[in-house]
């Protein structure tokens, strides 16, 4: 099992110097990836009817491609996941093609993990349909995968048509690994047939715990084995013996992946998310 950080978006400010700082400390301190979440566009919450969204126009949001290219050149060995791209609120062939570029320029660091969203308003504004992109999401990963692994693509589809054309230059994994997240019956099962992995974020471990059985149900039941789950930590959730107890667990049930997550925290200031990834990682095993 290896351990990652959540990169905190909404509190680490826009210098590139101090993104550079996080990311090479974080490489430094032997973790093995970088997850950052997506939001395109944020809702004023003072608008006509109000905003009962998590996030709104406030609310600073790196855009996670573009800034793992950026961190691909200033890091040699730490891995990047989006947790989680929209994918339905973008064209497909623009994301296959922006993914293979930092999977290109980072040396095949690259998870590309994805979902389908909450925000109509975000959908809305990037023109494109809220109420199918649960049907569209599997088409839209069938494609970059054809995108990923062939110099020309014929394909044929509900939502899309590529007539013998491809995208260059290919990435160097063939295809990127899809992780996708979601936590309903119906998104679990999708994620079960046709995802790489599953990026889980559970309230409490017990929650976590019985949804790491459902969704080994639900491999099985495709009749597939050896699926990858990744789940996070909240920093504030506890202390070292906390942690400690989830790392344990997650382990004990064969998880791939958990990240640490400072952003929530109450941490003062943008070096103080550095402090607090050091000092998870100290404490512990």
């Amino acid at each position: 099992m290896q351990i990652g950080v959540v990169f905190p978006q909404t509190e680490i400010g826009d210098d590139p110097a101090l993104l550079r700082d996080y990311a090479q400390a974080a490489e430094a301190l032997g973790y093995s990836h970088i997850l950052a979440y997506d939001h395109v566009l944020g809702a004023d919450p003072n608008r006509e009817g109000g905003w009962r969204g998590v996030y709104d126009s406030g609310s600073s949001f790196h855009e996670p491609l573009a800034l793992f290219a950026y961190l691909a050149g200033v890091t040699s060995t730490i891995g990047f996941a989006t947790g989680v791209i929209i994918l339905p609120q973008r064209q497909t062939a623009l994301v296959a093609k922006q993914a293979a570029e930092v999977d290109l320029l980072s040396g095949g660091r690259l998870r590309l993990g994805i979902g389908i969203g909450w925000n109509a308003l975000e959908y809305q504004a990037l023109n494109e349909d809220f109420t199918t992109r649960g049907r569209r999401v599997s088409e839209q990963i069938a494609l970059m995968r054809a995108l990923w692994t062939n110099e020309v693509v014929n394909f044929e589809g509900r939502w899309h048509r590529v007539d013998r054309a491809g995208i260059r230059p290919l990435p160097l994994q063939r295809p990127i690994p899809v992780w996708m997240g979601g936590m309903s019956e119906v998104a679990m099962k999708r994620i079960a047939r046709i995802g790489d992995g599953w990026i889980a974020n559970a309230r409490s471990l017990d929650e976590m715990e019985t949804l790491i059985g459902k969704m080994r149900e639900y491999e099985r039941a495709a009749g597939r084995s050896g699926f990858g789950i990744e789940t996070r930590i909240n920093y504030d959730s506890g202390n070292a013996e906390d942690w400690q107890a989830a790392i344990d667990l997650f382990r004990a049930r064969d998880l791939d992946y958990v990240t640490i997550n400072t952003m929530g925290a109450n941490l003062p200031g943008p070096r103080d998310h550095l402090a607090a990834i050091r000092r998870f990682k100290e404490s512990v095993r």
